[in-house]
């Protein structure tokens, strides 16, 4: 039997979708907008990086042709300088929402055709019956925010206030989110997880995808910075996923990174969350070299959406792919005879765009593998087709949806 890794790239999209302009994303593109703005110099940051943006391993395995092919224009310095070495195409999200939740489970295998409930940009944010029920059973003296914000900037404004009152900090986005901010040792890391878990259940009335625990840490003097320790609670899939479909068959999962969160925790095997992009490629890699025959690795690598594209920092997020980038052979060398690694995204984030959210894009699908028949697969009209190939390639059957291209 095969084994397979699936690496999500969080929020590394390709260009706008169809659809982008009801999401107000009409003309988005995190990597060609980051690539034109490496060429430009918009991207240098001294002692970060500097030049044109350079993948050559991942343009090698197709990524600058997904993104022609998705927007009918090359990326600058993307293009492959040598014949394509795998199979390589771009994904189509059929989901309703732009969010974490919603690209993870049509990549395997669930797309969303429900809408999500989402909190309205006013303040407060919150419905009253929600808080007053938060505040009553979390035993909280208060909140503190009650809006749209951006995590880092509502820590800044209300962590000195939240250790005066010992009022948690509770905020959202556009995205189906309930997000939870508090110190880690003032608050305590255990209390916020249990609060989020309050949350979670109250959420439920209004079909809220996720509730956050956003921890940090510092005093006044030092300032306040998150920690690694976030942890979402999503509501379940609505129905059975690639994780079931593997897990029912006897197949081994490692998830990585917060994918046993996206999933509720349902059939996600051997989890591995450990903090950063390397720390997580790393269990990846890890988890492949004692993976057994017919196995499974789902990894998210979160940094990109959560330090770069939502910062919209353009010099960190080329950064990040160019350290990704780097590790690609890393990745190849732990693979055996038979094995298929897949890299996508769930969604954009494109750093060059306004406002601090998720754009409405396609995804880069890129394969390789020892025997991956190298070229196009084309543009796949839902991102479940990942997760119906993946199944395919471990000889399961695909209960769900998506068609695969194996």
């Amino acid at each position: 039997m095969a084994r397979a890794l699936l690496i999500v790239l969080d929020s590394v999209g390709i260009g706008g979708a169809e659809d982008a302009a009801a999401y107000g994303d009409a003309g988005s593109d995190t990597v060609g907008h980051i690539a034109e703005a490496c060429a430009e110099g918009r991207g240098d940051q001294p002692g970060l990086r500097q030049g044109p943006l350079h993948l050559p391993f991942m343009s090698a395995s197709g990524l600058g042709l997904a993104c022609e092919a998705s927007t009918g224009r090359m990326p600058p310095n993307l293009a492959p300088r040598e014949a394509v070495r795998g199979a390589w195409g771009y994904g189509v999200e059929t989901s309703n929402g732009k969010d974490t939740p919603s690209g993870h489970w049509e990549i395997a295998g669930v797309p969303v055709d429900f809408d999500w409930g989402y909190f309205p940009n006013t303040v407060p944010a919150f419905p009253e019956k929600l808080t007053n029920a938060l505040i009553e059973r979390g035993h909280l003296p208060g909140i503190l925010g009650n809006k749209h914000a951006s995590g880092t900037a509502i820590i800044e404004e209300f962590a000195v206030e939240h250790l005066r009152t010992g009022k948690p900090i509770c905020y959202t986005s556009v995205d189906s989110v309930l997000q939870i901010a508090a110190h880690e040792e003032f608050f305590g890391l255990q209390r916020l997880y249990d609060l989020c878990r309050i949350g979670r259940e109250l959420c439920d009335e209004y079909k809220i995808g996720r509730v956050i625990a956003r921890p940090f840490q510092g005093t006044p003097e030092t300032g306040f910075k998150r920690t690694g320790n976030r942890k979402d609670f999503a509501t379940p899939p609505p129905a059975a996923t690639i994780l079931d479909t593997l897990t029912e068959a006897g197949h081994a999962v490692v998830t990585v990174g917060k994918i046993g969160d996206i999933f509720a925790h349902r059939s996600t095997g051997t989890e591995v969350k450990p903090n950063g992009n390397d720390a997580c490629l790393s269990a990846a890699i890890d988890a492949m070299r004692t993976l057994p025959e017919g196995g499974f690795v789902f990894a998210n690598l979160v940094d990109f959406d959560s330090e770069f594209g939502h910062r919209r920092d353009i010099p960190g997020y080329a950064a990040a792919l160019e350290a990704f980038d780097r590790r690609v052979p890393e990745i190849e060398a732990v693979l055996k005879e038979g094995d298929l690694v897949i890299i996508t995204a769930d969604h954009g984030n494109d750093p060059s765009w306004h406002g601090t959210d998720h754009t409405r894009e396609h995804v880069p699908i890129l394969c390789f593998g020892p025997g991956v028949k190298p070229g196009s697969i084309g543009r796949r009209e839902s991102f479940a087709d990942i997760g119906a190939s993946v199944l395919a390639h471990l000889g399961v059957v695909n209960p769900g949806k998506g068609r695969s291209w194996i």
